[in-house]
């Protein structure tokens, strides 16, 4: 297994790509083809658009049939989404039926905004029996991850989501933050998603914006310390390393139990490209190991 594996998932929809609905699809189409290991397979769609999804005619490259040949039994056709809940908790029971209704669709994972804590507990109290994994997009304080990780009602899989940027500089959490945050998911037993900002593989300002973005790879290597139990200064300072060829030494000397557990912990990121990350990560020779 490589550290990177299924790491990507396809945010095309989402700025700064905001890709149309028919180009989203046709790029996602390509890649599932190409079958790269950094891709996850999942497209993200907010619950918003899923009217424009089902009418796209590109949906039709996708099909809930069962595989005609032998060698495609066990193949699965759908085209497999993450939910982006931007309609309200109130529009998930709706928004879960008409993915029922298209076979083509297959519902991998709901993405929830909570940003408070009440909010979170609303969110976990309407997710109960939720099948799915769902992960809950909360505070920037990470106290309400505990929240997540005591949860013990019935349901699929429950996760954070952290945001990682955006539009304006104050949704960038400090390299501190975002490490208090990845601490308390691996000690209250919380894997957790990654969105936005992440447009490279390494720390960087942007030269348009003045913005300092975090890096996926700092993330990645981040969840390593993390899983390794070390203190959340250390993690911090992986988080804000600008050194590439460290951090992909780190990512290389990453061993087999800590490859698993820290994969565990830190599961995807949504990347509105999906061609940049892997070749970050290629220039970086992070994808011939296994």
């Amino acid at each position: 297994m490589n550290l990177l594996a299924a790491l990507v998932d396809d945010a095309g929809l989402f700025p700064p790509e905001s890709l149309p609905m028919a180009d989203a699809l046709a790029r996602h189409r390509a890649d599932e083809g190409a079958g790269h290991l950094m891709l996850s397979g999942r497209f993200l769609c907010p619950a918003s658009r899923l009217g424009e999804l089902r009418a796209a005619p590109a949906l039709a490259d996708w099909s809930g049939e069962a595989p005609q040949r032998p060698a495609d039994r066990g193949v699965d056709r759908r085209l497999h989404l993450s939910l982006i809940l931007d309609t309200g908790l109130d529009a998930l029971a709706g928004a879960v039926s008409e993915i029922a209704d298209e076979p083509r669709l297959a519902l991998e994972m709901v993405e929830v905004p909570a940003p408070t804590e009440d909010d979170v507990a609303a969110a976990l109290e309407a997710l109960v029996g939720f099948e799915p994994a769902a992960f809950l997009e909360g505070p920037r304080s990470p106290e309400w991850v505990k929240s997540v990780g005591a949860w013990t009602r019935p349901g699929g899989l429950r996760g954070a989501k952290v945001r990682c940027g955006g539009a304006r500089a104050e949704l960038f959490p400090s390299p501190e933050d975002l490490a208090a945050f990845v601490c308390a998911c691996f000690e209250n037993g919380v894997p957790f998603k990654a969105t936005a900002g992440l447009h490279t593989a390494v720390r960087h300002r942007d030269a348009a914006t003045g913005f300092v973005h975090h890096g996926y790879l700092n993330l990645v290597v981040a969840a390593v310390r993390a899983a390794s139990r070390a203190p959340v200064d250390e993690v911090a300072a992986v988080l804000a390393s600008t050194d590439g060829e460290a951090l992909a030494a780190d990512a290389r000397a990453v061993s087999g139990r800590e490859l698993v557990v820290s994969r565990a912990l830190f599961r995807a990121y949504g990347s509105c490209s999906t061609s940049e990350p892997l070749e970050e990560a290629a220039h970086l020779g992070l994808l011939g190991a296994a």
